[in-house]
């Protein structure tokens, strides 16, 4: 195994020591960082990400503690060798990108070769290379205000590797970015890693750019909690092979790869409460209830697919709770049928006496998810409010609001719970009924 690239051993950070307001942003931070390796260092906003960044550009000293860049402690050199380590070394992409507004594109690309002494020529042809490479060469004698966050990002990330350094930091890089832009960004990072054998220390919270990383250092109050080791990448470090177990937030976060850390974890919860599945069996359950929605197989079909032995392609589901399953589903999609139809008709103002049945029928499904009876007037009112929401003229937000106002106030008088139970299983009646646009009902 190679030595480490970056070594830190015991190190504290702290802000104002001594005065009113100290504050330790690191405290005790071990870890080895390899040569060619892609780190995550992930966490909540706060949690000491950045000022671990700063540290090792050489911008922040240690208070207590030993960092080693190739073996050096950068804090050590002098003024000259410290430009020779942010320029040579070390190069760093920042959220914010700060270009220089008064410089051309490729001038901002090629400026830290003017710390090299590089000839202008030279500079330009080195700058033209890497923004063919990150397709903005198009755009090398425009000025930093006529680009997209996306392309002055790019071209951040141009100038961070035009002095070939070592070792690659990015700061949030996709903190201002949309999500095309982000994969962009992320895949440059990723194939810069890879085909540049470059060291890449990415500072982010967003869980779905964790893929691209060879360990993860998880975060939170200036301490490492935990390094995970991604099993889809060969290992730089030695890894105990017992820690490249994948965690469930680790497959959650492949599963949802947009969604935050605390809606990771209330799906997590939810799903434990909700069903006493692995992730295999969920994933498994997924395609079964894929093909069933399709059309492809009948109930009993479906209750046979989800019942087999994962080895032999089911989801090993208990069979009494498999059949529920398939009533819920079969419940479901048939009544969508009902929405389709009425859509259809809807959209192309072919109304008729069916049309009357329709929705005395789709009513009718609501009213079976209630406990007991609701009047006469709550029936009208109910059968109003159904036809406005699948004919698209009120959004779910007023249809669970009139389910649950008060009568006096010309709602259907529903209690809340049970005025939200009924639109989250009347939006789901919905989901299925819409027509997609590679076929359906």
């Amino acid at each position: 195994m190679p030595d480490a690239i970056i070594k830190i051993k015991h190190m504290d950070i702290t802000y104002n020591l001594g005065k009113e307001n100290e504050f330790k942003a690191a405290t005790d931070v071990n870890l080895d960082i390899y040569n060619e390796e892609c780190i995550a260092f992930f966490g909540p906003s706060g949690c000491g990400k950045s000022t671990m960044l700063y540290c090792i550009l050489g911008v922040l000293a240690p208070s207590a503690g030993e960092l080693l860049v190739k073996g050096r402690n950068p804090y050590n050199f002098s003024p000259e060798e410290m430009v020779q380590f942010q320029t040579r070394t070390i190069g760093i992409i920042y959220q914010a990108f700060y270009l220089i507004n008064s410089l051309s594109i490729a001038d901002n690309v090629a400026l830290p070769q003017i710390f090299q002494g590089v000839s202008p020529s030279k500079r330009r042809k080195w700058a033209m290379h890497l923004l063919k490479r990150f397709d903005i060469e198009n755009k090398a004698d425009v000025y930093p205000e006529n680009l997209s966050g996306g392309q002055s990002q790019r071209v951040s990330v141009a100038r961070a590797i035009v002095n070939n350094p070592d070792i690659l930091l990015a700061d949030e890089p996709t903190g201002n970015l949309d999500s095309v832009s982000t994969r962009q960004v992320i895949d440059a990072l990723d194939e810069i890693n890879a085909k540049d054998k470059k060291t890449v220390i990415i500072i982010t919270h967003n869980a779905a750019q964790l893929a691209i990383a060879h360990r993860v250092f998880y975060m939170k109050d200036g301490k490492i909690l935990r390094i995970v080791p991604n099993p889809e990448k060969k290992q730089i470090a030695k890894i105990d092979k017992q820690k490249m177990l994948v965690t469930e937030m680790e497959q959650l976060s492949k599963i949802y790869p947009y969604l935050t850390q605390m809606d990771l974890k209330v799906k997590s919860i939810v799903n434990y409460l909700t069903q006493d599945l692995t992730f295999d069996q969920i994933i498994r359950l997924e395609d079964a209830v894929k093909i069933i929605i399709e059309g492809k197989i009948e109930k009993e079909n479906f209750v046979k697919l989800i019942t087999g032995r994962l080895n032999e392609g089911g989801a090993n589901i208990q069979n009494n709770l498999a059949n529920t399953m398939a009533e819920k589903i079969d419940k479901v999609l048939k009544q969508s049928e009902d929405v389709t139809r009425y859509r259809r008709r809807f959209e192309q103002n072919m109304f008729y006496n069916k049309e009357d049945v329709l929705i005395r029928r789709l009513t009718g499904y609501l009213i079976d998810e209630m406990p007991g009876k609701i009047d006469l007037i709550q029936h009208r009112k109910l059968k109003n409010l159904v036809y406005a929401r699948i004919g698209g003229l009120i959004p779910k937000e007023d249809f669970l609001a009139q389910l649950s106002a008060p009568a006096k106030d010309g709602g259907v008088g529903l209690p809340f719970s049970l005025a939200d139970k009924i639109t989250r299983y009347y939006e789901k009646i919905m989901t299925q009924g819409v027509a997609v646009a590679d076929g359906g009902h």
